[in-house]
């Protein structure tokens, strides 16, 4: 098993080699009950000849009536721009989420689409003497582990796809879990990430979903782009 670094020391600062031995829908107007004087009028003089003469319907009467109308119309017009507010948050929507189609970017998350090669982010909150990177596959089963010194701040960790063995894993799901201890036996949080290129975009769902890995995400996942880099090949050794 072997570990790529830029130093023979297995401290992980930049990026580590891991080695093993919508669309919018527009809507129709339909004429408001106001618009159209005549089927008030119509509306109106039917009242009229069918009202109870012995009981007629007196002008207070008429204006609530006519009150009714204008709110009912002014209901209905309100829901056609709250419809069409909606309509223009959709599309502003899928444009923001076709940005990113093609982009390298880092989401939350741990677990990872393996094919040639998986990469994670690793977070520490401080410097590490000491920490353990676990990876399993879909069953849970730890596929490959070791111990590196991380630095604070983050660190991207790049996986071939070898156990400890020297065992080929077939491509699927893996996850990766570190844990850390600083120089004085203090644990030591240790965040992670999912890094990759977005493949394409759903938007038939709302809202939008990239697709990175064959994993789907939310644009509010992104935590940042990542600008493509020169992986080292120099090989070393974990810390046991």
């Amino acid at each position: 098993m072997a570990v790529d670094a830029t130093t023979a020391a297995p401290v992980v600062s930049g990026t580590t080699q891991i080695s093993g031995s919508s669309s919018s829908s527009s809507s129709t107007s339909s004429p408001g009950i106001a618009d159209n004087f005549q089927t008030f009028l119509t509306l109106l003089t039917t009242q009229l000849q069918n009202q109870n003469p012995l009981d007629p319907l007196d002008t207070n009467q008429f204006t609530q009536q006519l009150v009714q109308f204008a709110g009912v119309e002014q209901q209905l017009k309100s829901n056609d721009q709250l419809k069409s507010l909606v309509d223009l948050q959709k599309s502003s929507a899928s444009t923001e989420a076709l940005v990113y189609v093609g982009q390298n970017v880092a989401v939350d998350g741990a677990t990872a689409q393996f094919n040639t090669s998986a990469t994670w982010n690793l977070t520490a909150a401080k410097d590490t003497s000491s920490s353990t990177v676990n990876i399993t596959n879909a069953a849970g089963v730890t596929v490959y582990s070791g111990n590196f010194a991380l630095k604070s701040g983050g660190a991207t960790c790049v996986w071939d796809g070898k156990g400890n063995d020297g065992t080929q894993y077939p491509p699927g799901a893996y996850t990766i879990s570190a844990t850390g201890k600083d120089q004085n036996g203090q644990t030591v949080a240790i965040s992670t990430e999912v890094q990759g290129i977005v493949d394409s975009v759903d938007l038939t769902a709302s809202p939008p979903l990239l697709s990175i890995g064959g994993a789907n995400y939310t644009t509010g996942k992104i935590k940042r782009l990542v600008r493509p880099t020169t992986t080292p090949t120099t090989p070393a050794t974990p810390t046991t």
